[in-house]
């Protein structure tokens, strides 16, 4: 490998954008200025390149390190967006940690830029146009995790999981009030009233099954850290059954909102967070489990009360 080292002095009429003089120094195309910028060839005096756009002045000494004989290409860039980031992807499904303030799929009013959205405008960057298939839901003010089918397929058999409660969905919460059982399980009923709202009731045809276990992670002088699991998932179900209980989540604008307030809980969002997520892979079966950290609101919390 023949490595060649060329350098320059940016005079007054080079002044401007490093690849143009990177270009010039080496006489490449702009698709290989840019691979030798990501793989650390091309330095400003002395120190490492980390951008083609990078603005170079008079008296700057600009070296590129280089094999002329390899071709250097860009390296992938991480997507960024404020609605999700990438836990795991791969032909078959995508795993994303969602963030608070993003609606899961739109509703009747059919909002944009939805996570079902920015997902499938992430598939389509780089092959085309393709869909990201729902497979679960997060209510919009919580964060966390959540898989994606790439294909309708492999969404239905996610699905099918969820119906046969395989997967295992696991919640942090910081609730209102001191919790006095170290763990325990709610199990109830749902109704939907007209206004959407939820509420504990009776079996009947109408209402849905839910069951969520908890147990205590640390109890402070007016609210408790606790973690919940899912057995049979509905729409709210954690708010509504810590709100029966006497203990909603901070944060919450619909369940005992009264109670949901908090003098150090002053963000625009509900202080629940899905931090764990395991099923099975549709196509391989292989056992997958993946966890998201908490958000920096509750982390911020919780460092108040220590």
């Amino acid at each position: 490998m023949a490595i060649k080292t060329l350098s320059m002095t940016v005079g007054a009429d080079d002044a401007g954008r490093v690849d143009l003089l990177v270009r010039q120094l080496s006489e490449s195309s702009r698709s290989q200025v840019r691979g030798m910028v990501d793989h650390g060839c091309v330095s400003i005096n002395g120190l490492a390149c980390n951008s083609v756009a990078k603005s170079v002045s008079p008296g700057d000494v600009v070296s590129l390190r280089f094999d002329p004989n390899q071709r250097y290409r860009e390296k992938k860039k991480r997507w960024d967006d404020r609605t999700f980031s990438i836990l795991f992807e791969d032909d078959y499904l995508i795993v994303v940690d969602k963030s608070a303030g993003t609606l899961s799929v739109p509703t009747d009013r059919m909002e944009p830029n939805t996570l079902v959205d920015r997902v499938s405008v992430y598939l389509s960057h780089s092959r085309g146009q393709r869909e990201a298939w729902l497979v679960h839901r997060l209510d919009r003010d919580v964060s966390g995790l959540l898989v994606f089918g790439k294909q309708e397929l492999i969404a239905q058999r996610l699905i099918q999981q969820f119906k046969w409660r395989k997967p295992e969905r696991v919640y942090t919460a910081i609730t209102a009030g001191v919790i006095s059982s170290d763990e325990g399980t709610y199990p109830s009923d749902l109704a939907t009233g007209k206004n959407l709202d939820r509420d504990v009731t009776h079996p009947s045809r109408e209402t849905e099954t839910s069951i969520t276990h908890y147990r205590v992670l640390k109890r402070m002088p007016d609210t408790t850290l606790v973690e919940a699991k899912l057995e049979a998932g509905k729409r709210n179900q954690i708010r509504v059954h810590f709100a029966d209980a006497g203990h909603p989540v901070l944060g919450d604008p619909r369940y005992r909102i009264e109670m949901a307030t908090h003098p150090r809980w002053k963000r625009n969002r509900i202080a629940l967070h899905a931090k764990s997520l395991g099923f099975e892979h549709p196509v391989s079966g292989e056992a997958m489990t993946f966890e998201s950290p908490l958000p920096a609101a509750i982390e911020k919390f919780l460092a108040g009360c220590r």
